[in-house]
């Protein structure tokens, strides 16, 4: 029988419009932390173009597990059109050609789109200017190298050996069955997996240092709120007036050390620019003060408080659901030889449930999931404009909005671009029964009757024939099967994301509020404010 196209309406012209809103989303943030006196139009395009891409990642996530509860009804039989297996099959893999395309298109921007880009307009940077050629010519040469990594890997990922099928008979056949009626895969399968999980193994270092620290810091930002800019307007000219009391001492420093020229042009760089710095907090401040927009702020602030205390709820939902399913794969799950798959919930998890039971009624479950999937991101984004842009003990960009160079744009995006990555990893920790089977269930009709109502139960792995695996949980599991490292590591650093969340936590509600004119200028800026002070002149 053929597929209606009422299903495959409702299964993807949702994703077709998640698709314009992510585009217009990614348009928008890339926007507003470009710089506004440093900027070019190849960068931003080619940040926008893969940041849309990754998180159409996730979310083809809850298109995968509308389609395979919309197969069942609520009596738990298959649909008149999905009780032919290849109706089914047709589904399943136009799923799965949808997730080979994204990350495929994701591994062509981390390895080849932005690294030529950051390249291409470094060379702007130098000295003289150089031509279009010659910064393509230069880039390529750079670009060389991550090309040659990202074959390494596929190699890799292609010919190491993996662990095979077990015996058809043994139990651990018997355990994983479900999930593995199809073992077979390709070399290119393969090495795609593998280069998905080395980028997502990265994004899950990404994701424990920025998103878990942006969990608990953008709910107690938002109830602690921002400082006055009156207050600290009083503040700034208070150290103004102290520092020309103190204009004589400097007088003197400067008279001492007037035989020694280059010390004392250096004590004197330093004092220009503290002066400075404080000149342009305080027309900041002012102009803070002044602004229309912060008075309107002013009078939402209940409503930011309002969410603030919403989003460190859902924060600590995800939380205590994260730490169940940890604590129920320890328990119950197949060991790390299987990457710590679990067959069959034993431990309530609250949003699981929660996503589960809303599935009844359509799209409120795609919502959520979308709204659980943003939330990462948003936090994500709070904690690396937080914590800044480093290469080991080094900070190489700050985030700030409306003066992000085009190199930190770049940056950012890769950096959101792994984490994404670990993210459809975490949903599938956070959501085990809903992101594996959606709503479906099975009639066991052991001990059913005719004049009795067959008994429904919740689809688990251990059920072969009666429930659709989401292609998402197929691959995941399947490849942590083949290569347990990853299904370890994933499990282990969500224990590390957990530690992290209750540390960034107890810093966010210690720490002092923000300045009203936060992100506006930093100590090390001076370059750029010169640049605003001759566009402001």
């Amino acid at each position: 029988m053929a597929i209606p196209s009422a299903v495959l309406a409702a299964g993807w012209i949702p994703f077709v419009v998640v698709i314009v809103l992510t585009l217009l989303f990614s348009a928008i943030y890339i926007r507003y932390y470009m710089s506004k006196y440093d900027s070019e139009l190849s960068t931003t395009l080619a940040t926008i173009f893969a940041l849309t891409i990754t998180l159409l990642t996730s979310a083809i996530v809850p298109v995968d597990i509308f389609l395979v509860s919309y197969m069942k009804t609520s009596d738990g039989t298959f649909k008149d059109w999905a009780n032919n297996s290849a109706s089914r099959e047709s589904i399943e893999q136009s799923v799965l050609y949808g997730y080979y395309t994204l990350y495929a298109l994701v591994t062509f921007c981390l390895f080849i789109l932005l690294p030529f880009f950051y390249f291409f307009y470094e060379e702007k940077d130098e000295g003289s200017p150089a031509s279009c050629k010659s910064r393509c010519c230069t880039a390529l040469k750079y670009l060389i190298v991550f090309i040659l990594v990202v074959a390494a890997l596929m190699l890799i990922g292609a010919f190491v050996p993996t662990k095979g099928a077990p015996n058809a008979n043994s139990t651990e056949w018997k355990q994983i069955e479900a999930l593995f009626k199809d073992l077979a895969s390709n070399g290119m399968e393969d090495s795609l997996s593998f280069v998905i999980s080395v980028l997502s193994l990265l994004g899950m270092m990404a994701f424990i240092m920025y998103t878990a620290y942006g969990m608990s810091a953008m709910p107690i930002d938002l109830i602690k709120g921002r400082l006055s800019a009156r207050k600290e307007k009083m503040e700034v000219r208070g150290q103004r007036e102290e520092r020309v009391e103190r204009a004589g001492r400097r007088q003197a420093i400067k008279d001492k050390y007037s035989s020694r020229k280059r010390f004392g042009n250096r004590d004197q760089q330093n004092t220009d620019e503290q002066d400075r710095l404080m000149e342009r907090q305080l027309r900041h401040l002012e102009a803070n003060d002044r602004s229309c927009i912060r008075k309107c702020l002013l009078v939402l602030r209940p409503f930011e408080m309002l969410f603030g205390f919403l989003f460190l709820l859902v924060a600590l939902l995800i939380f205590i659901s994260l730490l169940l399913t940890n604590i129920d794969k320890a328990m119950h799950s197949k060991g790390y030889k299987i990457g710590y798959a679990l067959a069959q919930r034993k431990l309530p998890n609250p949003i699981d449930i929660v996503l589960v039971f809303c599935q009844m009624v359509f799209p409120l479950d795609y919502i959520l999931m979308s709204g659980i999937i943003m939330y990462f991101v948003f936090c994500s984004m709070s904690g690396i404009r937080n914590i800044g842009v480093w290469f080991l003990w080094i900070r190489m960009y700050k985030i700030r909005p409306r003066r992000t160079r085009p190199q930190g744009l770049l940056m950012l995006c890769m950096i959101l671009m792994f984490i994404v990555l670990a993210i459809n990893i975490i949903v599938y920790e956070l959501t085990p029964q809903y992101s594996t089977f959606g709503s479906q269930k099975y009639g066991n009709m052991t001990g059913a009757s005719n004049t009795t109502s067959v008994p429904l139960h919740q689809c688990t792995t251990e059920v072969a024939e009666d429930c659709v695996v989401t292609r998402m949980a197929l691959l995941l599991t399947r490849f942590f099967y083949k290569m347990w490292f990853f299904g370890a590591a994933y499990y282990w650093g969500t224990w590390v994301f957990l530690g992290i969340y209750v540390l960034g936590f107890i810093i966010a509600v210690i720490k002092k509020r923000k300045s009203s004119i936060d992100g506006e200028i930093d100590e090390d800026d001076f370059d750029e404010s010169d640049d605003e002070d001759l566009l402001r002149g």
